[in-house]
């Protein structure tokens, strides 16, 4: 059975009444902050299980925290990974510097092997990833990042799962997030002064990783009409706070 007609097909109770129970992946990253903070902020999510291999650095009562040094060992948590309606997937690296097989790995490989896990625990999953904008479908950028997110997209939509992909361009994280490494931290301090200017001259390029999350928690609970989201979509989605 495709994903297509096995979107949202008998949601839990509680999503029906507003409320939904994610699992999320990738938070102490740029996206995966902003996303866990709009989920954390929002009244109609019961519970988070962030799911990394480090801890977040806040405590909150609806945050639960699953850290493990390999991902890939997901399944072998079995209970910890029932009771969830969705998967909020933010967890992704730089191909710079990278192999295509290494970034192939952690891109494409991992992300299948944890929304497997979940959706044999979860059967009426939905899947909203974080891809990229330019991410190619088709398999023929030059680009080989754009090529393996893309293949991951396929994979995903050919899963017996409702999955919804976001392609953010230019991201502002949150004020809070500090990267490790230097050259990051000089980016995102770049990034957070340009933002509004670029955003109001070019909506279609930047989204803020809090409005990310919103439009991810947005799809994830309603029927937004398409699978595919580039960042005028995610503002457009994260306007709504779709509601049952």
């Amino acid at each position: 059975m495709s994903g297509r007609a096995r979107k949202h097909r008998g949601r839990p109770a509680r999503v029906r009444e507003g409320q939904m129970r994610v699992v999320l992946t990738g938070a102490t990253g740029m996206v995966g902050g902003g996303v866990l903070q709009a989920c954390l902020e929002d009244e109609g999510i019961e519970a988070v299980l962030s799911v990394a291999r480090r801890k977040v650095g806040i405590e909150h009562r609806k945050l639960t925290q699953l850290v493990m040094p390999d991902l890939f060992d997901l399944a072998a948590h079995g209970d910890a990974l029932s009771g969830f309606d969705a998967c909020l997937y933010c967890l992704g690296v730089s191909a710079v510097g990278m192999s295509e097989a290494k970034y192939r790995r952690v891109t494409h490989d991992l992300t299948l092997a944890v929304v497997d896990a979940l959706s044999r625990r979860n059967p009426d999953l939905v899947v909203c990833y974080v891809s990229g904008r330019g991410s190619d479908r088709a398999g023929r950028s030059r680009w080989m990042w754009a090529r393996v997110k893309g293949e991951a997209e396929n994979a995903l939509f050919a899963r017996d799962v409702a999955a919804y992909t976001f392609r953010p361009g230019l991201v502002q994280p949150l004020r809070a997030h500090r990267p490790r490494s230097l050259s990051q931290r000089v980016v995102v301090g770049i990034v957070n002064l340009v933002f509004p200017l670029l955003r109001a001259l070019s909506p279609g390029l930047a989204t803020s990783a809090v409005d990310i999350g919103r439009a991810m928690i947005a799809a994830a609970r309603g029927k937004p009409g398409k699978k595919v989201f580039e960042p005028r979509d995610m503002d457009a989605l994260a306007r709504t706070r779709t509601r049952p």
